[in-house]
C-alpha cells in the first residue's frame, strides 16, 4: 500500500484539476469555485508544503445558458453524464501516472466522475478503495425521491449503481461503489428517501448529532481505524456546506448547526496523519454567496491541512 503524501515527499505530485460546473445545483455559482480556490492561492499553499504542483486546467463545462433542460428529475443530464466522463477520465489517468489528484468543484455532482476514475483505476491496479464523504447532505438521492431534479443531490446513490444509466454507467459499466466502502460525516438535512436508502444499505453515517454526543476526534478516529483495515486507496470527498454558515458562508445549499473552524481542520489533520489518503475533492464553493474570498480562502487552508499542514 502506498503511504505518505506528506510534505516530507518533495517528489510526490499533486494535479489540481478544475471542475468549473454548477448545472447539477439548484443555485448558480459554483461554477465559479475552482477559479475562487486558485485565487485564494491553493497552488501556493501546496507548494508550500513541498510538492511538485500541476495546474491541469479546467474540464470543458456548458453552462446552463447553452444547455436545455430536458427532465424536471434529471436537469441537465446529457451534460452533466458528459462533463463527469471526461473528469473521470482525467482522475483516472492521473492515478496512473502515480500523482494525487486534487478537484475544485463545482457541484456535488462532480463525485460521480471522481470515484468512476479512482474505481477504474483501483480496478486495473487491484487496489480497495473507500470514501470518506464529509458533508451536510447524503446526497443519496434518486430520480424518484428527489424533491429538485438537482443531480448534485445524486451522486452517491449514482456511484452505488442506483439512477439514470447515462450516470451509472459513466466510467464504464459496473458498480463503482459498493455501500461498505463509503463512511459519511456531518449530515444534518437528509430527505425522507434518502433516510430509507441509508438504512437499507446499512451505509456508515456519522451525523452532527454524533459529533455532538462523542466527539470530533473520536468519530473521525474510528472512521480512519476501519478505512484502514479494508482500502488501499482513501479517497475524500468534502462539500463544503459541512462547515456552519458562519465560518464559511459561502455555499449554495447552507445548513446551520455544521462543523466548527477547528472541528473542520482536526479532521483534515487527522486524515493527513494516516498517510493514507490518495486523492481529494472539495465541492460546493459558492463566491458568489461568499464575502471577499473567505469560504474560498478557508477551503484552501483546509486542503493544505488534509495534505500535512501543521500549527507547529
Amino acid at each position: 500500500m502506498k503511504q505518505a503524501k506528506k510534505s516530507e515527499n518533495k517528489d510526490w505530485t499533486v494535479r489540481i484539476i478544475g471542475f468549473p460546473m454548477d448545472l447539477g445545483a439548484g443555485r448558480r455559482g459554483v461554477d465559479m469555485g475552482p477559479s475562487a480556490l486558485r485565487i485564494a492561492g491553493v497552488g501556493d499553499k501546496l507548494s508550500a508544503l513541498g510538492y511538485n504542483v500541476i495546474d491541469a486546467g479546467d474540464i470543458d463545462i456548458k453552462n446552463p445558458e447553452v444547455a436545455q433542460v430536458q427532465d424536471a428529475k434529471l436537469r441537465y443530464l446529457p451534460e452533466i453524464a458528459s462533463a463527469c466522463t471526461d473528469l473521470a477520465r482525467e482522475v483516472e489517468s492521473s492515478l496512473d501516472r502515480d500523482e494525487f489528484p486534487i478537484v475544485l468543484g463545482g457541484d456535488h455532482s462532480m463525485a460521480i466522475g471522481t470515484i468512476a476514475g479512482i474505481a477504474n483505476h483501483c480496478k486495473k491496479h487491484k487496489k480497495r478503495f473507500g470514501v470518506i464523504w464529509i458533508d451536510a447532505h447524503a446526497d443519496i438521492n434518486t430520480p424518484e425521491t428527489s424533491p429538485s431534479g438537482n443531480i448534485h443531490g445524486m451522486p452517491v446513490a449514482v456511484s452505488l449503481g442506483i439512477g439514470a444509466p447515462e450516470l451509472t454507467k459513466v466510467g464504464g459499466d459496473f458498480t463503482t461503489l459498493e455501500p461498505y466502502q463509503i463512511s459519511m460525516i456531518g449530515l444534518r438535512s437528509i430527505d425522507e428517501g434518502e433516510r430509507k436508502l441509508l438504512k437499507k444499505l446499512k451505509i456508515e453515517v456519522h451525523t452532527m448529532t454524533d459529533l455532538d454526543k462523542y466527539g470530533v476526534h473520536r468519530i473521525i478516529a474510528k472512521v480512519l481505524s476501519s478505512m484502514r483495515a479494508k482500502v488501499d486507496h482513501l479517497h475524500v470527498s468534502f462539500d463544503l456546506d459541512s462547515v456552519d454558515p458562519t465560518v464559511a458562508s459561502g455555499v449554495g445549499t447552507p445548513v446551520p448547526g455544521g462543523l466548527s473552524y477547528r472541528e473542520a481542520h482536526l479532521i483534515m489533520e487527522a486524515i493527513a496523519d494516516t498517510g493514507y489518503m490518495s486523492s481529494f475533492e472539495i465541492a460546493e464553493v459558492n463566491p458568489i454567496l461568499d464575502t471577499r474570498n473567505a469560504g474560498a480562502e478557508f477551503a484552501a487552508d483546509l486542503i493544505a491541512s488534509s495534505m500535512g499542514k501543521r500549527i507547529l
